[in-house]
């Protein structure tokens, strides 16, 4: 499958907040980073139930969770946490459309994340709590874009500014969004060589291919238009977020929407392509129908010539009967006159450049 879906893993009628685990949806695991000034520590398959000391001896606590197999993880957090049974139901199930929502304790917000593995589109939901002292993200899997953030938390020199949980927020959607040109630039490359294919090696497999692209491309759009107002959402309420996290928004807001343009752009390649394929199919066809009616042309008078003399009229009957059957060299004149036809219907429809030549 070229895309990842998500059915809905809360049974219809359900009671609010019910915490279903997606199907086939890998374990949860654990990771915590804990942030000062001058130290950093990083604890891989914690539990919930281990992140408390921490909240009290640290700053800043950032809780990373990769899978949403197990239940009970998410509902440990979740009571660790003070977070809203909604918001919880939300982070497992990974089909929603990115937002914000603020609630009395903590804000949540929903994003999405595009990578390409293995030549195919993966897009995943990424759900982003934040309160004061902590950070925490929920994925569907393990691998992301946050490793630049990693390293940066890792600097010493550069941890100042993370002890703020608004600005580590930004930072992770901010390294959401610069994932998405990775995948711009693979489907630039496979634009480029769609282009370069639909006019010289185009075969039904070139529309399929074409489809697909428009497919992926449309899944893009989907993830990266919400995130427009989640994103000016974050950026203008200061109950979220500092005056200087603000700023770094803003600048967030400006990468998101010159995805969405590039996007749109590729959006009209793609669909140039399906277009430009057809009118090459049609010339194509122009081209063989051409060739087939000047051979008809070529051939209708040779076939009357043929006709004629192959009616089975008796001479010796009749004078008017075909006299110049008993033409000694009838035959030969036939085919010679035959050939000189051919011959000047090949030389008309060349000197009308329907041959490649002439005027």
């Amino acid at each position: 499958m070229r895309l990842f879906r998500h059915p809905h893993s809360t049974p219809p009628g359900s009671a609010p907040g019910t915490l279903v685990a997606p199907p086939e949806a890998p374990p949860s695991v654990v990771t915590v980073t804990a942030v000062d000034e001058s130290h950093l520590t990083e604890i891989r398959d914690a539990q919930p139930e281990g992140i408390r000391p921490l909240l009290d001896a640290w700053p800043l606590v950032w809780v990373n969770v990769d899978g949403l197999g197990s239940t009970d993880v998410v509902e440990g957090l979740g009571a660790l946490f003070g977070l809203h049974p909604l918001a919880l139901e939300d982070v497992l199930n990974p089909h929603h459309r990115a937002k914000v929502e603020i609630y009395d304790t903590h804000a949540f917000a929903v994003l999405r994340m595009a990578r390409v593995c293995d030549g195919a589109l993966n897009m995943e939901q990424v759900s982003l709590f934040f309160a004061d002292r902590y950070v925490l993200s929920f994925q569907e899997r393990a691998g992301d874009a946050f490793d630049a953030v990693r390293e940066r938390l890792r600097a010493p020199g550069r941890r100042q500014r993370f002890l703020g949980p608004d600005y580590l927020a930004y930072a992770l959607i901010d390294s959401l969004i610069d994932g998405y040109y990775p995948v711009l630039e693979w489907y630039s490359d496979l634009l480029a060589e769609l282009e370069d294919t639909v006019l010289t090696e185009a075969d039904a497999g070139f529309v399929a291919r074409t489809q697909q692209v428009k497919r992926d491309i449309q899944m893009l759009q989907h993830g990266i238009w919400p995130m427009r107002e989640t994103v000016r959402t974050l950026a203008t309420d200061p109950r979220l977020v500092g005056e200087d996290t603000r700023r770094f928004l803003d600048d967030c807001y400006d990468h998101v929407i010159h995805v969405i343009d590039i996007l749109e752009t590729y959006r009209e390649r793609a669909n140039g392509l399906t277009d430009l394929y057809l009118s090459n199919l049609s010339n194509r066809m122009n081209e063989v129908m051409k060739v087939l009616t000047m051979i008809a042309t070529i051939f209708i008078p040779l076939s009357f010539l043929a006709g004629l003399y192959g009616m089975n009229f008796d001479p010796d009957v009749s004078p008017y009967n075909m006299p110049e059957l008993r033409t000694y060299f009838g035959y030969p004149i036939v085919l010679g006159a035959m050939a000189v036809l051919a011959l000047g219907f090949v030389l008309y429809f060349w000197r009308k450049g329907w041959l490649g030549g002439g005027k």
